[in-house]
């Protein structure tokens, strides 16, 4: 298999210079596709030619996924160029991480061939009427006749529109226990018009060109085999699954700061104030420079998570949350104060600095869309007395492979993540060496 920077190389040779007027893959035309509230089509032929889902796929279905760090690190060429078109895209993680995680061998391997296959699968999960507790969804599945019958609302499903098939959080008890949701896995053709009403779509401020639709079923049937992993496994699975996914969305979305730093650049060393570039000015200087340490600060806390997925899974609930609510604050934060540097250009919508408008709608989702930065705390927060136990009990240091780019990584075991973090984590092994002085001994 090719390595990664080859991957990348080739990747960004296909998509051509974002700064290029003429590339219908550039910014221009990201700019253009967003007015259309669309994805650019040269870019999405691009990234079809590339092959860019089997990146999602694991090695021993054919795919190109071994290294979750890797896969981010290559997602990030796309989000550089427009997050709409990236999302779309690396959204294909979000359902698929499911079927890895609990799929039979059969469920995995037609997932793989979709995705192999240039097609897609969307992820219906959240409901808008319950937000980011996934254990109050409504939407039912009921057994009847040797058959599923599904009734319910799912709204602002990704791309549902596009979809070859789905992968859905189904109600299948009536109480409210840790077993009472289960996941489906089925084909898109099975969305009898009789049985399915599809929601108009979603209009959005940000990410315009992610397609945002949704479907009202009523005893639509679908066969038992549907069920992904065990009856009642479902929340378990999609609380593991997500330690990724939460992990993954917000480091591909650094890239986003990355291009708004370089466009604010570009228009700092043109611009001239008071007979010098504005570039030069300190409080710019100062700006540019704090943007760019965040990037850093970012870039290295989700890398680091990332790598830990592989070297120790038991811990993804304490990375994932973290990773979410610091990454997500830092990098909407960051924007935030590039857009006042910008001036008048913040909100232009034409010439050569227009993809920064777009730049800071697109990045407000990473803070809330998923699950909400307050959730996250939520989530962390139960965890970190029994976390600094262990790392007082434990203080090794943390494996050097943790922080080293190119160090061999076990391979990736979704099924060894877990619901609540288990172990020691390496990340803190710091831990009590920094909170000792702030908590009172337990």
């Amino acid at each position: 298999m090719i390595d990664i920077g080859s991957r990348t190389d080739h990747l960004e040779k296909l998509l051509g210079d974002p700064w290029d007027a003429g590339n219908p893959a550039g910014f221009a035309a990201a700019v253009a596709a967003d007015e259309r509230e669309e994805t650019a089509a040269a870019a999405e032929a691009a990234l079809d030619n590339f092959g860019l889902h089997a990146e999602f796929v694991p090695r021993a279905l054919g795919g190109r996924l071994e290294r979750i760090d890797h896969m981010v690190e290559l997602m990030r060429s796309v989000y550089r160029r427009d997050p709409a078109l990236g999302l779309g895209r690396g959204g294909q993680l979000l359902p698929t991480v499911h079927v890895w995680t609990a799929g039979s061998p059969g469920q995995r391997r037609e997932a793989a061939d979709l995705l192999l296959d240039n097609r897609r699968i969307t992820c219906a999960v959240h409901e808008l009427a319950h937000g980011n507790d996934i254990s109050a969804s409504s939407f039912a599945a009921q057994r009847a006749d040797g058959v599923l019958r599904l009734s319910g609302r799912k709204e602002s499903i990704s791309n549902f529109d596009r979809a070859d098939a789905l992968v859905v959080l189904a109600r299948t008890d009536a109480s409210n226990g840790p077993r009472s949701h289960s996941l489906l896995f089925f084909g898109a053709d099975l969305l009898d018009p009789a049985r399915v009403r599809i929601l108009p779509r979603f209009r959005s401020v940000g990410m315009r060109g992610l397609r945002l639709g949704g479907m009202e079923a009523a005893g639509l049937e679908v066969p038992d085999r549907a069920l992904l992993g065990a009856e009642g496994t479902g929340v378990d699975t999609v609380v593991r699954a997500f330690q990724v996914t939460r992990i993954a969305f917000p480091a591909m979305s650094t890239a986003v700061l990355d291009t708004a730093l370089r466009v604010t650049l570009h228009h700092t060393r043109r611009r001239m104030l008071y007979g010098r570039q504005a570039a030069a000015i300190p409080m710019v200087r100062t700006t540019l420079a704090e943007a760019f340490a965040d990037l850093l600060v970012c870039e290295a806390l989700s890398r680091a998570a990332t790598r830990a997925l592989q070297l120790c899974p038991q811990a993804g609930s304490v990375h994932a949350p973290t990773v979410k609510y610091l990454v997500a604050g830092v990098l909407t934060d960051a924007v935030e104060r590039l857009s006042t540097v910008m001036g008048s250009e913040f909100y232009r919508r034409d010439g050569e600095h227009a993809v920064f408008q777009k730049l800071a709608r697109d990045i407000k989702p990473v803070a809330f869309a998923h699950i909400a930065r307050a959730a996250c705390l939520s989530a962390l927060l139960p965890q970190l007395p029994g976390l600094l136990g262990r790392s007082r009990r434990d203080p090794a240091p943390a494996p050097d492979a943790l922080f080293a780019a190119e160090a061999d990584l076990p391979e990736l075991d979704l099924p060894g993540l877990r619901s609540v973090a288990g172990g020691r984590d390496p990340l803190a092994a710091s831990l009590p060496t920094v909170l000792d002085e702030e908590l009172p001994s337990a």
